[in-house]
């Protein structure tokens, strides 16, 4: 459990945090295998016996002051009694995690029966999208087959598909046997009958041990609808034109229902793969895409702003019935065609899923991506609560999860792996803030309660001796608690020095998504820069830079470098570059909306890091293959030109560029081999990706480079004019600084 704060050391009270003009909160990835120092939890077992704050509810923890009979809570200082069990346990401090360590992982006690050996069942359901065309099947295969080779032994598997109509394919027999359902083409409608009723759940679930090799050649009679099939079966409207094919909602709704039936509530986990290749436009559910295109322009309407937000509440909807019965839900979009996944999103983000966005077949990662998602470990079932010491709380969370309707801060997430990461902002509950004394130390608690499927190898008895109980995958539950104490900031220069830039670009963008859903693209970015201009004015005033004397010698004085904090100075180019992102380019430079909406559900999922080399790539040159010469350039022709380096490589998260510059020296190998320092770097950073970034090679003055130049913004100017000016970020530096003196007078 990785947790990230925007400041090391905590503003002392309200009129510090709003003086410095930083953001305060954290980052927390609950599932990943070490925290941010890279130290593994204390595992344990007994996490059902471990103290809890009658008071605030607070597990006992480290930081705890623990005498014979009681403890006191580290977080609201309420002095509590301790059972004889405890007193016991804890008489011998080195057989218990909590006494070991702020960061343990217990295991809870689960019942042992039959019906927990069949809840360990993972349950994965492909639902394949038929209104397509022959090569979004063809890629869809290939990924549903490195599924099959990634998935765990003792898995269930059930394939799906729908067009006008819902198949359900019984492949535990000799001969595959789909069974389909008319989907009704009204808005309104759903299925007349059960799928319970259309195929028993056990008999579309099969064991991926078992029948793999059936499976796969299921797959293989996959095609596409006809044309005709989908007119005889969609109907036609009174002038002959053809109502559509592509009943998704419906077929979501269903699978979400029967998955969720008697038997379904028996497994531990259930994921529907859904695979779309373009608009839901048939049945409950349907979305009209007429919306996307001239329309807006005649009606003055705001293109960035009306195609944000979901045009029907039934995805949402959907989502909380998902969440309720266990079903996670991954969306894979494979389409150039405007398909509204504003309006889908929340299927996937709000189920615990993913939402993958491809704009073509040919150069698709998708089944790379399939297998990377299912072979790393990930938990699920997970509820997820962060308590804070009584001086502040948490104000919003951010991330892909389901809020609980009853409890605050407790958030529900179906299907969580070790990159998911999710975000905290603070306030004070008054406005005393916390004691200058050392004696109250602002405290995080965050608990994590999750399941995993144990294979049968690590239950299996030490002799090795085969038992009708070690055949079965087993479902563990577990509690994760990680507990953690941070310092109290004397004054703003002990601020702005524990700033961490890469959690504020976190927050940051969270805030500016929102602004975006509700008010607009527009107004995102006013927030982000009256954001820059606030801390800079700040820190400004903070340092005593601002001369007063008259309106010239101002201007001279005023830094909006940074240049006297090095944590701040990654800022600006980092809002800058934010500002160049699709995410907040305006619809008429080009930005697909479906695309901002994908790189919006990406951004709000990763970790800070992965995040930075997202919006402001990471920029390596090196001397030869095998010699690094420069870890770190800024993203300026300038750089590439005065580095003198021959060979450049770019990491942008989602794609890794190498480009030879066009006076490299032509003996240098081109690729580069497979056995040079540069290709293992690559490799090293593929392999920690939680998608699979694209590789491409340039030759400068042979091949086409502009992939490669689009990344060098500082050149270009960020207003959005599409128009590039050499002075860009330092024009946007003086912007900043005229801002900001307005911003003081």
């Amino acid at each position: 459990m990785a947790v990230r704060a925007t400041v090391s050391r905590f503003p002392i009270d309200a009129d510090a945090r709003e003086g410095s003009g930083l953001l305060w909160g954290v980052t927390v990835a609950p599932f990943a295998a070490a925290d941010e120092n890279g130290q593994s939890p204390a595992y344990g077992s007994g996490g059902d016996l471990l103290p809890r704050c009658e008071n605030c509810w607070a597990y006992f923890n480290t930081y705890c002051e623990l005498e014979q009979w009681s403890w006191s809570c580290s977080l609201c200082g309420n002095l509590n009694g301790l059972s004889s069990n405890a007193i016991e346990r804890y008489s011998r401090p080195q057989s218990c995690a909590e006494m070991m360590s702020s960061f343990v992982d217990l295991e809870l006690p689960q019942e042992e029966s039959d019906a927990a050996a069949l809840q360990a069942c993972p349950v994965y359901v492909a639902a394949v999208d038929l209104s397509s065309s022959e090569e979004f099947l063809e890629l869809t295969k290939s990924a549903l087959l490195a599924a099959l080779e990634a998935l765990a032994p003792g898995s269930l598997f059930g394939l799906a598909t729908f067009s006008h109509k819902l198949g359900l394919y019984d492949v535990q027999g000799p001969i595959p046997v789909v069974k389909n359902v008319f989907i009704p083409p009204d808005a309104e409608g759903s299925l007349t009958v059960e799928l319970e009723d259309v195929m028993p759940l056990l008999q579309f679930l099969a064991p991926v041990d078992t029948c793999k090799d059936r499976i796969a050649s299921t797959l293989e009679t996959l095609r596409p609808t006809t044309s005709w099939e989908r007119t005889a079966g969609a109907g036609q409207g009174l002038d002959g034109v053809l109502l559509g094919g592509r009943g998704f909602g419906v077929a979501m709704e269903a699978l979400c229902s029967y998955l969720g039936s008697e038997y379904g509530n028996t497994f531990a986990l259930a994921r529907i793969f859904a695979f779309l290749s373009g608009p839901p436009d048939y049945g409950a559910g349907q979305l009209d895409t007429r919306r996307y295109g001239e329309q807006y322009a005649s009606k003055g309407e705001d293109a960035d702003r009306a195609l944000l937000p979901e045009q029907t509440p039934f995805y949402k909807d959907l989502a909380a019935v998902a969440v309720q019965v266990g079903v996670c839900v991954d969306i894979f979009a494979v389409t150039n065609e405007y398909t509204d996944l504003a309006s889908l999103k929340f299927l996937s983000i709000e189920s615990g899923g993913s939402l993958f966005f491809y704009t073509s077949t040919e150069d698709s990662t998708l089944p790379q991506d399939m297998y990377r998602m299912l072979s790393r470990p990930y938990a699920f079932g997970c509820v997820l609560r962060l308590r804070t010491s009584t001086e502040f709380k948490p104000g919003n969370s951010y991330g892909h999860f389901f809020p609980d309707p009853q409890y605050e801060n407790v958030q529900h997430v179906i299907c969580c792996d070790s990159y998911a990461t999710y975000a905290y902002d603070f306030m004070f509950e008054n406005n005393i803030g916390f004691s200058r004394s050392k004696s109250d130390v602002p405290t995080l608690q965050i608990a994590f309660q999750y399941s995993v499927v144990v294979p049968p190898q690590e239950l299996s008895s030490s002799g090795g001796v085969s038992t009708s109980r070690t055949k079965h995958h087993s479902l563990q539950r577990r509690l994760r608690i990680r507990t953690v104490q941070f310092g109290v900031a004397q004054d703003i220069h002990e601020l702005y020095d524990s700033c961490d830039p890469e959690v504020v670009l976190s927050l940051l963008v969270h805030k500016v998504i929102l602004a975006s859903l509700e008010e607009g693209v527009r107004e995102g970015r006013l927030l982000l820069q009256e954001w820059l201009v606030i801390l800079a004015a700040q820190y400004n005033d903070a340092y005593k830079l601002v001369q007063y004397s008259n309106g010239s010698s101002t201007r001279s004085q005023i830094d909006v470098a940074f240049s006297q904090c090095p944590q701040l100075q990654p800022l600006p180019r980092l809002i800058f570059a934010l500002l160049r992102n699709p995410l907040l380019r305006f619809h008429e430079e080009g930005v697909h909306p479906d695309y901002r909406i994908y790189l919006q559900c990406l951004f709000s999922a990763l970790e800070p890091s992965s995040l930075h080399r997202a919006v402001y790539p990471v920029l390596t040159s090196y001397a030869t293959p095998d010699k690094q010469a420069y870890p770190r350039h800024s993203l300026s022709r300038a750089a590439l030109l005065t580095s003198g380096s021959p060979i450049f490589f770019l990491d942008a998260f989602t794609v890794l560029i190498v480009f030879y510059s066009s006076t490299a020296d032509p003996t240098l190998p081109f690729p580069p081999p497979h056995d040079c320092l540069l290709r293992t770097t690559i490799n090293i950073l593929k392999k920690e990706r939680s998608i699979t970034p694209k590789l491409i090679f340039i030759r400068g003055g042979h091949d086409d480079a502009s992939v490669f130049e689009n990344f060098l913004i500082e050149e270009q100017d960020v207003d959005g004019s599409g128009l590039t000016s050499v002075m860009g970020f330092v024009s946007f530096l003086e912007d900043i600084t005229q801002k900001v003196l307005e911003f003081i007078k």
